[in-house]
């Protein structure tokens, strides 16, 4: 198949498909040039891809990715080790979760504070005096 079709299935951009295929993520199994040069792509092409996305999906990079396809595509690594690769990865977003929270906190209190000072300054002004001291308070 062509690459807009397998874009279409994949739910995915050509540009994005041709950027996986530079980066190894697809390989001879999963794309051929024909004597044009046109890539053709097999029905193998689809699940690979729909692997790519679910693993992106979880914030895998491209260097993750290719080790979780090699491994797919070879199986060297052990139960154990796809269980510890797994819980690393659960440690990582958990740690990312706590960050954004964090994140969210603070712009919460940056609204409320620029909402206090349209309708209660002083409420303002006590809020931003408890802020400051939260931060310098070790």
């Amino acid at each position: 198949m062509k690459i807009q079709e397998l874009a279409e299935k994949a739910g995915l951009t050509p540009h994005t498909i041709r950027f996986y295929e530079k980066e190894g993520l697809l390989d001879s199994r999963h794309v051929r040039r024909e004597e044009n040069n046109y890539r053709a792509y097999s029905e193998e092409a689809i699940e690979r891809l729909k692997l790519v996305k679910k693993f992106q999906g979880i914030g895998c990079s491209i260097a993750e990715l290719k080790e979780v396809l090699q491994d797919h595509d070879t199986g060297t690594r052990t139960h154990e080790q796809i269980i510890e690769w797994i819980r690393n990865k659960m440690s990582e977003i958990e740690r990312k979760k706590e960050e954004y929270d964090q994140m969210l906190q603070t712009l919460n209190m940056m609204l409320e504070y620029r909402k206090a000072l349209t309708n209660d300054p002083q409420k303002a002004h006590a809020m931003m005096t408890a802020w400051q001291s939260q931060s310098t308070t070790p």
